[in-house]
């Protein structure tokens, strides 16, 4: 609005300037108003999108300006030369000018725009590999700055403006569970860039139209025909839909968890009862969750558990199993 205002009055007061001599106060005022109008709407349309702007559309818009300030003076030399009576001459001349104004500007943001978007493209295949897009979840999660200084992830990681300041909004809630959670994520993505095999980017691309996070990440992957990483499911789906590829580091931890086939042994700690009637419930090292089967009496304690079934479930693996008989033998002789 602050720039919207004086250029409007600007435009006008020259429209009026201009139409005064020629046809009195009452026609000057109303042209006036017409261009300082018309100048209002170019600028706001200017201004929305004023965020999207990129060093390159802005220079695309300068030389844009340039041609068309160019291509009005050799237009005004030619309508000159025409000798149109002036009362029309000075209409018509600012409206061509500010016609030229938005189409020199506007033409030239775009171009901008597509140079820009061509050149993240030639970076982006360039260096490393595809890049990789970081969402919220998978920034507090942690666990994706850990895989990455394990060597087993490179290249390019990409962490828009948006889901900074997302960030930053979680680290300020007066929730304090949530406030924690905000200031792990801006700690991880410090740590992430002192991690040689990945370069971390932060880039200012955003798209204001696009109110959700989730879809301005799927079209910012669009874009740079880049990797979504993410722990969300909805994300997930959404990515799926629009055609993007997404790695989860959910599915990744799954892929990574032992796996346990009947028959098996292993020592568990019983932590707490169970649903069912006598059973007892403890934990692998990476969550898994296994329920024991007569184990209710054993809680708090440590003992040796047979496996007699693995069941996978959306959310993870569950393993059942029951006390293993020398393990009750041994449990009665103490």
């Amino acid at each position: 609005m602050k720039t919207k205002i004086p250029f409007s009055v600007l435009a006008a007061a020259l429209g009026f300037l201009v139409a005064y001599p020629l046809h009195g106060l009452i026609t000057a005022a109303i042209f006036g108003i017409a261009i300082g109008t018309l100048a209002f709407v170019v600028v706001w349309g200017l201004e929305s999108k004023m965020n999207e702007f990129t060093p390159r559309s802005i220079l695309g818009g300068g030389i844009g300006i340039v041609v068309a300030s160019l291509s009005f003076f050799a237009l005004k030399a030619a309508l000159d030369s025409l000798r149109i009576p002036s009362n029309i001459i000075s209409y018509i001349v600012p409206i061509i000018f500010l016609l030229l104004f938005y189409l020199g500007i506007t033409i030239g943001v775009r171009k901008g725009f597509e140079i820009d978007q061509a050149a993240r493209r030639t970076y982006a295949k360039n260096n490393y590999t595809t890049p990789k897009i970081l969402d919220t979840s998978v920034i507090i999660d942690g666990r994706i700055a850990d895989v990455a200084d394990a060597g087993f992830m490179e290249g390019i990681m990409i962490v828009p403006k948006f889901i900074i300041k997302e960030l930053q909004y979680i680290a300020d809630s007066p929730d304090p569970l949530k406030r924690v959670r905000g200031r792990r994520g801006l700690d991880v993505l410090k740590r992430m860039q002192g991690i040689p095999n990945i370069a971390i980017k932060i880039t200012s691309h955003d798209f204001p139209r696009v109110r959700e996070a989730d879809l301005k990440l799927v079209e910012l992957a669009k874009s740079l025909r880049g990797i979504i990483i993410t722990n969300d499911f909805n994300l997930n789906k959404v990515a799926g839909l629009h055609g993007v590829k997404v790695l989860n580091l959910n599915q990744l931890s799954s892929a990574l968890k032992p796996i346990v086939l009947p028959g098996e042994t292993m020592n568990i700690r019983v932590v707490k009862e169970g649903k069912e009637e006598n059973q007892g419930v403890g934990y692998l090292e990476d969550g898994t969750m296994v329920v024991v089967d007569d184990a209710r009496k054993y809680v708090g304690r440590e003992i040796e558990v047979s496996v007699t079934s693995v069941l996978q479930t959306p959310t993870g693996r569950m393993i059942f199993s029951r006390v293993k008989e020398e393990s009750l033998i041994s449990n009665i002789h103490v």
